[in-house]
């Protein structure tokens, strides 16, 4: 065992603020046992429920208003250029956890995809606490700690059940469930008001290629001493059928792989470590060299080995080596399944991406399900590749690709298993929650709705909402953090839509000092007769100077309104645009 292991199981044992893991099985009940009668577990999301993304969710138990608080996932979600242009990423508001920073015993991270981990290096910094992960996940932690400046030591890589992580009045372990990234996990969270078990995004998927796979007998040893409320994945709870094993994937893709002529290529998640071997294997089983291209895929499966997560990984060349193979004897795997425009799908529907182009007689495949949003970038994608003479597979060709996530089938089985006194749905939009509810109803469970700033009491005998706080969401910005509600994003669509119309006046006392100037930006520069638009304004301003009493030149507030108003009428009335416009006012002395 390596010092750093060492180091990390030594913290591991040491508890959240400095009370001792008892290593132990845990300690759950149903429902019994709440301790003084005002103390009250509670269940907070801040993301994450009522939406898919931004996952951040507050366990607490205490007296109102001084529960001992347990975060579980800190995650983003990712902007449109339609609702918040030139935005990085957005998550969660922790305002509400930072004014508690001193009742919050740790952070408990599920799994390392970015609507879990993203917003740690962010917000870890507002908290300050302990970061409990696996080692898969705390290894993407702590990267990420370091290339944001953060000590990556606060990140403790913990080992599954039955270890059990001590945090106030809390023990938390880590339990091994399927998805579609290595090493997820549920948490079990015992607690003086019983047990809690919170799934985590989850599939049951007994035959993962790699990672864990699903174990029923485990789940049902959990529940064995009762679960007070079971906090359950949502996603697919639409999804009628059961899913499929990541295992079915893997004839089909070799089949395809093995019968293209050209050159083939296929994208998926970075993260799905399962599908990129899955993948990589059908390239090597058809006779071709191998090549990853993008950065986010290259770091996933750099992880993988070096967590050992992954050890038979087929050997790959680079996109230098790649250039110099025959096409027939090449397959690619790479990012941007979602359309992101940065990505290497993307470069290469554009062109060339490192050297590398597609032609006619070339395949693509979409090894992936696109995320509602992400419609509009991909199927540009597919038509810019179809235009290059590319045949293009899809998701509509479903044997290429099997969700992450529990279609409804399997969420009853867990609720069978799991056996909870009630039942709280998360990682959903609205309907989603709605659906879960009216499906764990229906097989006896107690079930409420709870979203995004809805604080509900769990330890009682039927979830209930006890207050309502802000949950809002913050924007990276560049290097700032920006509030949803300051403006600066609703200040950039009000300029796409309308455009911009810079005015500058320079005067002498209370007289204009010449005429005033004008510049636009993203307006069209000539009026419906074809004269310049900005020549047009600044005559029209020159005259109501000439018109305006001397209290309104006196006042560079009234000044400014009244050109505001005058520039908006004229660009309306000649090309239909209401600009945004500045006026700039300089008085000589």
């Amino acid at each position: 065992m390596s010092q750093s292991e060492k180091n990390d199981e030594k913290k591991a044992k040491k508890p959240a603020k400095g009370k001792a893991a008892n290593g132990g099985r845990g300690r759950g009940r149903r429902g019994g046992g709440r301790g003084k009668k005002k103390e009250r577990l509670i269940f907070l999301p801040l993301g994450g429920a009522g939406e898919i993304g931004m996952n951040c969710y507050v366990y607490g138990y205490g007296e109102p208003g001084r529960e001992r608080l347990i975060v579980v996932d800190l995650g983003v979600t990712f902007p449109t250029m339609e609702g918040t242009p030139g935005v990085d990423l957005i998550f969660a508001d922790v305002a509400w956890l930072v004014e508690r920073r001193a009742q919050i015993e740790a952070i408990f991270i599920t799994h390392a995809h970015e609507d879990h981990i993203g917003a740690v290096s962010l917000l870890w910094d507002q908290l300050r606490v302990p970061v409990y992960a696996r080692p898969f996940t705390a290894h993407i932690a702590r990267r990420k700690m370091e290339e944001r400046g953060e000590p990556p030591d606060e990140v403790i890589t913990v080992r599954p059940w039955p270890e059990m992580i001590e945090a106030g009045p809390f023990s938390v372990s880590f339990v091994p469930i399927s998805h579609s990234i290595p090493e997820s996990s549920g948490l079990v969270i015992d607690s003086p008001a019983g047990r809690v078990v919170h799934t985590g995004d989850f599939k049951l998927d007994e035959t993962p290629v790699e990672g864990e796979p699903f174990d029923p007998a485990l789940w049902a040893e959990i529940a064995a001493p009762g679960v007070q409320a079971l906090v359950c994945d949502s996603t697919n709870v639409f999804t009628e059928r059961p899913n499929r094993s990541e295992m079915s994937v893997g004839p089909e893709i070799r089949k395809l792989v093995a019968s293209v002529e050209g050159m083939m290529v296929a994208t998926t998640f970075a993260s799905n470590v399962a599908r990129l071997k899955t993948l990589a294997d059908a390239g090597i089983a058809a006779g071709r060299k191998v090549c990853l291209m993008g950065r986010a895929m290259q770091r996933m499966i750099e992880a993988a080995r070096e967590t050992g997560v992954v050890t038979d990984f087929p050997a790959t060349i680079s996109p230098e080596e790649a250039k110099d193979v025959a096409r027939e004897k090449l397959m690619l795997i790479v990012t941007g399944s979602q359309g992101e425009r940065r990505a290497a799908s993307a470069q290469l529907a554009r062109g060339k991406y490192q050297g590398i182009s597609l032609k006619e007689g070339d395949t693509f495949l979409f090894s992936s399900k696109t995320i509602p949003g992400n419609e509009r970038g991909v199927i540009a994608i597919m038509n810019a590749f179809s235009e290059l003479g590319v045949d293009v597979i899809s998701e509509d060709m479903s044997i290429f690709h099997v969700s992450g996530h529990a279609n409804r089938p399997d969420l009853e089985r867990m609720h069978e298993i799991v056996r909870p006194k009630m039942l709280i749905p998360m990682h959903g939009e609205h309907r989603h929650l709605r659906e879960h509810v009216k499906l764990a109803r229906a097989n006896g469970l107690q079930a409420e709705v709870v979203t995004n700033g809805m604080m509900a009491d769990i330890g009682g005998e039927r979830p209930k909402i006890v207050e309502h706080v802000e949950a809002g969401r913050i924007y990276l910005d560049g290097k700032l953090q920006i509030g949803a509600l300051d403006g600066i994003v609703r200040d950039r669509l009000r300029l796409a839509m309308n455009g911009h119309v810079a005015v500058s006046l320079i005067l002498e006392g209370d007289e204009p000092l010449g005429e005033p100037w004008v510049e636009i930006m993203g307006l069209r520069d000539i009026d419906r007769s074809g004269a310049p638009l900005a020549e047009l304004i600044e005559a029209d301003l020159d005259q109501l100077l000439q018109r305006a009493d001397a209290r309104t030149l006196h006042s560079d507030e009234k000044l400014e309104e009244t050109l505001k108003r005058a520039v908006r009428r004229l660009v309306s009335d000649e090309i239909g645009k209401k600009p945004e416009v500045t006026v700039i006012i300089s008085r000589l002395e």
